[in-house]
C-alpha cells in the first residue's frame, strides 16, 4: 500500500505564471478557467520531458498560491522494469520509504526546477499564448455583450483611414466610413461612439465603433429624452445622411405627450446637443403614423405638400408641390426626397405643380402630326397617355423611365407645354 509523502511545493509566485495570475485578477477570470490554464501548461511540460502525462496529478490551489505536480508509479522487482515512467524499482522505492512492498503505488513529487531551461522556457511561451488567448476571449465577450451601447474613449491614433480609440486599455477601431463627414480627431481627444460590431477572424478580434449609423443617433435621443429612455416615447425608424440630414420617426401611446416637442426640447434644449455631436447634422423629429398619406407629408418637411397619390400596392407616392416648395421637398443634394423615401419605405417622385396643371388633359394620340409615332407609342405602354401626365415628370425622371436619348425628350416636352401655354 502506498505511503503518504509530503510533497515540495512549487511556488505560483514564480515568474513563469505571476504574470498569469496578474492578469487573471484584473479580468477576473473564474477558478475552474485558472486551474485548467496552469493545469495544461504543466501538462505540456510533462509530456516534453516523459513522453506522457497520464500517470501525473497536477494539484492547483489557487487561495494558497501554490501548485504540485504528483507522479504515480507502480513498485516492481527491480529485474521487471519495463516503462521508468510508469514504474519504480522497488530498491528505489523502498528509499524513499522502507516499508513500501511490489505492487505499492508511489507518489512522488517533480520538483519544478527539474524540468530544465528548456522545458520551463516553453511553458512560458505556451503561458504567453494562452493568457493572449484569454484576452482575446475576455474583450470579444465584454465588447459583444455592448453592441448598440454607446461609449466614450481616448484618440490615441488619427490616420486618414481610421481612427483607433483606447478604451478600458482596449484599442477599438473608428473606420472613416464609420465617422461623421466633418470630423476631425486629435491625439488624446475624448470621442464618443456606438459600438457597432465585433469581428472574430481566427481569433484576431476587432471592435468596430461608429458615429455614422442610424443606431448611434438613437443612443443619443435614449441619453438627452427621459421619456425615451423609460418608454413613454417610442422610436419607430431612424435614418441619417451623416453629417448632413437625418429623419425621426417618434410615437406615443399616452396622449398627454407629445413625442415630437418631448424630442425637441423647450426651445431645442434636448436636440441641441445631439446637433453639437454629430457636427451640426439637421435632425428632423416627426410624428409616426400608419395612414401612409400623412406620414409622407410628415416625412417630406419642411416642404408643403399640394396633393399627393398613392399607390400602395406598389409602394410608390407622387408627390405634387408648388414650385416654391421643389428645393425644400428634394432637399440639399436630394437628401430630403431621399430620406423620406428611406423613412416610409416609399419610393416618392416630387413634381412641380404648374399652372396648366388645371387645364383640361389632352391625349398623346392628339400629338401625331408633332411626335413620331414610336415616341407616343413608348409613352402609352408605360401608361403615359396624356400630356399632363408626362408634364409632370421631370426630364431626369422621363429619361430614365423611357431610355429617350436627351434630344428627344426636349422636342416631347417643348411639343407639350406648347399645348398649354396661351
Amino acid at each position: 500500500m502506498a505511503k503518504k509523502i509530503t510533497p515540495a511545493v512549487i511556488d505560483l509566485k514564480s515568474d513563469l505564471i505571476e504574470n498569469f495570475l496578474e492578469f487573471t485578477k484584473l479580468r477576473n477570470i473564474d477558478r475552474a478557467t485558472l486551474m485548467s490554464v496552469l493545469e495544461d501548461v504543466f501538462r505540456a511540460m510533462i509530456r516534453k520531458k516523459y513522453g506522457s502525462d497520464e500517470n501525473f496529478n497536477i494539484i492547483v490551489n489557487v487561495e494558497k498560491g501554490d501548485l504540485q505536480v504528483l507522479r504515480e508509479r507502480r513498485v516492481v522487482d527491480d529485474n521487471d522494469i519495463v516503462d521508468e515512467n510508469e514504474e519504480i524499482a522497488l530498491s528505489e522505492a523502498q528509499k524513499i520509504d522502507p516499508d513500501y512492498e511490489i505492487g505499492d503505488d508511489v507518489a512522488e513529487v517533480i520538483p519544478y526546477n527539474d524540468f530544465g531551461t528548456r522545458q520551463i522556457l516553453t511553458a512560458k511561451q505556451l503561458l504567453a499564448q494562452r493568457i493572449k488567448e484569454l484576452e482575446k476571449i475576455e474583450v470579444y465577450k465584454q465588447y459583444h455583450d455592448l453592441v448598440g451601447e454607446i461609449i466614450v474613449g481616448e484618440v490615441y491614433q488619427a490616420w486618414r483611414s481610421e481612427v483607433l480609440i483606447m478604451h478600458d486599455d482596449n484599442e477599438l477601431i473608428l473606420p472613416k466610413d464609420q465617422q461623421i463627414p466633418k470630423d476631425r480627431f486629435k491625439k488624446g481627444e475624448m470621442v464618443r461612439a456606438i459600438v457597432h460590431k465585433v469581428d472574430n477572424n481566427n481569433g484576431n478580434i476587432k471592435v468596430i465603433l461608429s458615429r455614422a449609423s442610424p443606431a448611434f443617433l438613437e443612443k443619443l435621443f435614449e441619453r438627452e429624452v427621459p421619456e425615451i429612455a423609460d418608454g413613454t416615447i417610442a422610436i419607430r425608424r431612424t435614418v441619417r445622411q451623416p453629417g448632413e440630414r437625418a429623419k425621426v420617426a417618434v410615437e406615443t401611446y399616452d396622449e398627454r405627450v407629445d413625442p415630437v416637442g418631448a424630442c425637441v426640447g423647450m426651445r431645442g434644449s434636448r436636440i441641441h446637443g445631439i446637433v453639437r455631436e454629430l457636427r451640426n447634422e439637421n435632425i428632423d423629429v416627426i410624428q409616426f403614423s400608419g395612414n401612409p398619406q400623412i406620414f409622407l407629408t410628415r416625412a417630406l418637411t419642411p416642404a408643403r405638400i399640394s396633393r399627393m397619390e398613392i399607390d400602395e400596392a406598389n409602394r410608390h407616392a407622387r408627390v405634387f408641390v408648388s414650385p416654391d416648395q421643389i428645393s425644400l421637398a428634394i432637399g440639399k443634394g436630394g437628401f430630403n426626397v431621399k430620406l423620406a423615401s428611406l423613412l416610409t419605405e416609399y419610393e416618392i417622385d416630387v413634381y412641380r405643380e404648374d399652372a396648366y396643371e388645371f387645364e383640361e388633359d389632352v391625349e398623346l394620340d392628339e400629338f401625331k402630326d408633332e411626335l413620331d409615332e414610336w415616341v407616343i407609342e413608348r409613352l402609352k405602354s408605360l401608361g403615359y397617355d396624356s400630356a399632363k401626365r408626362i408634364l409632370e415628370m421631370t426630364p431626369e425622371e422621363i429619361e430614365r423611365r423611357t431610355d429617350f436619348e436627351l434630344e428627344t425628350i426636349d422636342k416631347l416636352l417643348h411639343v407639350l407645354r406648347a399645348e398649354f401655354e396661351d
